[in-house]
């Protein structure tokens, strides 16, 4: 039975649903997937709901405090909200390690935590909790589980918000991290015109990492690939800031250390985000290390270029954390997957829908986004540089209500 407590200006009611480990065998295993409804005391827990998918893959659903600002709080003033912990996030059914399986079963395993079996998941909470319809706002790979909920189910929609996640349809991975990485070259170049002697720092530090004299808080040492990964944060509208402060600090001192791991992108913290984060563009392709294959030669000659989100096989025997993990990788990295998203159900899609594309989005590219969106007859593209990818984290009052006056006909 849920279980609803109130905390200033909130209702939090939460709830846990058993579902199939596999939709297609759905007397097999079981998981559980958790979420929490978050309402406005009073008429706020009879509006109709917006379920809130969270990027990764991976991570789990913000969780709230008292009151609510931001894109929640803009949110509540028409819908309640459903936080979902996707499965394998949060308090759903933890991925771990999967002790007593082969390399292949748990591969098998994890095949079963993309987009597609989270809608199937989300369509069964939808039917468990009597909600004829909801509406969707799904932030980055949030955003392509949300294309996925219009490819497969659009009649549990009743309206689909995209935030820095319109996915590209159809296209094979190496052209997504061909173009992924075209932007973080750039965003590599400003940031050594904003912070020149950073370029100096960051070749040292290489040095030092070559050398073996590093390593993070629990003693695992840190490799030149370990730290180029730091680059992710280039995405975001702080994260030169967030670097620089980083580099300020003395390498060998313990806060360095700290700071390191709690930026590294990839962590045993969120096994799914290293472990099927190229699988979440696999619209019926193999990946076979996509960002490792179409990694730039600049790469190569210069060593204080920073990578962003690109997932290598170096992660699973660099982090002990992950390592159990790397045979199974391995075996998806080759796995032929299946399609994500059907061209013809989002051509004739007849629910309202918005998004917003940010023009310089680090991580998901524009001219992907402007091309799904083209497919969508009922899509109302936002196409800003005002934002970067962490658009609805920062500005999330005036993001969330261009889209809701997008849907509807006031903007």
């Amino acid at each position: 039975m849920p279980t609803s407590v109130r905390v200033p200006g909130l209702v939090l009611t939460e709830h846990e649903f058993e579902v199939p480990l596999d939709h297609g065998r759905p007397e097999g295993e079981r998981i559980t997937v958790f979420a929490r409804e978050v309402a406005e005391p009073g008429s706020g827990e009879e509006r109709p709901f917006l379920v809130f998918l969270q990027g990764g893959p991976g991570h789990e659903a913000p969780r709230p405090a008292g009151g609510a600002a931001a894109w929640l709080g803009r949110a509540l003033r028409d819908y309640r909200v459903l936080l979902l912990d996707q499965r394998g996030t949060g308090n759903s059914t933890p991925v771990g390690t999967l002790p007593g399986r082969t390399p292949a079963e748990h591969a098998d395993y994890l095949a079963h935590f993309r987009a597609d079996s989270i809608v199937r998941d989300a369509e069964l909470i939808r039917q468990r909790l009597g909600v004829e319809r909801w509406s969707v706002l799904g932030q980055s790979f949030g955003g392509f589980t949300s294309l996925a909920y219009l490819s497969q189910a659009p009649e549990g929609l009743r309206e689909a918000y995209f935030t820095g996640g319109l996915p590209p349809v159809g296209r094979h991975p190496d052209e997504v991290y061909k173009a992924t990485y075209a932007t973080l070259l750039e965003r590599n170049r400003r940031y050594y015109r904003r912070y020149p002697a950073d370029r100096e720092r960051v070749r040292k530090l290489h040095a030092r990492l070559d050398a073996g004299e590093l390593a993070l808080p629990d003693g695992t040492p840190l490799t030149s690939g370990l730290f180029r990964q730091l680059g992710h944060v280039l995405g975001s509208s702080e994260g030169a800031e967030t670097l620089h402060y980083l580099l300020e600090r003395d390498p060998g001192s313990p806060a360095f250390a700290h700071d390191v791991a709690a930026t590294l992108p990839f962590s045993a913290r969120n096994p799914l985000y290293a472990v099927i984060h190229e699988a979440c563009y696999a619209d019926g392709h193999a990946t076979r290390w996509s960002a490792e294959r179409t990694r730039p030669a600049e790469y190569d000659d210069d060593v204080t270029l920073f990578t962003g989100e690109h997932v290598f096989p170096s992660v699973f025997t660099d982090l002990p954390g992950l390592a159990p993990l790397r045979e199974a990788a391995e075996l998806l990295a080759e796995r032929e997957w299946p399609r994500l998203y059907d061209a013809d159900a989002l051509r004739s899609c007849e629910v309202p829908c918005a998004a917003a594309i940010y023009a310089e989005d680090a991580y998901v590219d524009r001219r992907f986004s402007e091309e799904t969106a083209g497919l969508i007859p009922t899509m109302r593209p936002w196409i800003t540089n005002e934002y970067e990818h962490n658009g609805l984290r920062v500005a999330g009052e005036h993001v969330l209500g261009r889209l809701i006056d997008l849907v509807r006909g006031r903007a």
